[in-house]
């Protein structure tokens, strides 16, 4: 299990956004050299995320729970054959594209440790999945691609900075921590999205969930529950 590219965006005026600025960090490509993972510092100054990656829209991304999103480069060669065309790393404006790791089967609260001898490990936890917007599919180019991603199930990942470190293409990326539940990140995306009957299984991944899916999971049981 590898990252193949490490990827920073910066802020670009497009058309295709609902921000009120009308700029968007979606456009990532492969940083050349090392890049920090930040972490807030005592308590809670400060922001998580990558140095140097531009996050526009503050609603729906970045943030603790959403600091870093990770791609699997065998679902975006998935997607190559599907679009007949190429997808380089970064192309579904993510932070990390890996290789040889389930990244869409990940178990929310699994935590990878990410780094090699030339710098400290950073430690990541996986929160959720990623939720497509109308600035992905302008981003892409692709037609109706909200559903089209959607339908699919295989999100990627966003994750929360346990321990702040530094991280470069070709580092090794090892999983330290996985849970004794069942709650993928799959499950929780088809739960967020398509079938909502579901949310009630995201609960036994508790706090580690983020927390706008594991209020909703707590929402719908007290309104299920006669």
């Amino acid at each position: 299990m590898q990252l193949l590219s490490v990827n920073l965006g910066r802020p670009l005026a497009v058309p295709y956004t609902d921000q009120p600025r009308g700029v968007t960090g979606i456009d990532k490509r492969p940083a050349a050299g090392p890049v920090r993972v930040t972490a807030p510092g005592p308590k809670g100054v400060g922001a998580s995320g990558l140095a140097g990656d531009a996050v526009c829209d503050t609603r729906h991304h970045g943030g603790d729970d959403q600091a870093v999103y990770a791609m699997a480069r065998e679902d975006l060669d998935f997607w190559e054959r599907e679009l007949g065309r190429t997808l380089p790393n970064g192309s579904f404006g993510e932070n990390l594209t890996t290789v040889g790791l389930d990244v869409s089967g990940a178990r929310i609260g699994e935590r990878w440790r990410i780094g090699s001898p030339a710098g400290p490990p950073t430690v990541l936890e996986v929160t959720c999945g990623r939720i497509p917007c109308r600035t992905f599919q302008g981003h892409l180019g692709e037609k109706g691609w909200v559903r089209r991603f959607t339908l699919n199930g295989a999100p990627g990942a966003y994750l929360r900075v346990i321990e702040p470190g530094e991280i470069r293409a070709g580092d090794p990326v090892e999983i330290v921590h996985r849970p004794d539940h069942d709650v993928t990140v799959a499950l929780e995306f088809r739960a967020a999205t398509t079938e909502r009957s579901l949310l009630p299984s995201l609960l036994p991944a508790g706090a580690a969930l983020h927390p706008e899916s594991l209020a909703a999971a707590r929402k719908y049981v007290r309104a299920h529950t006669t």
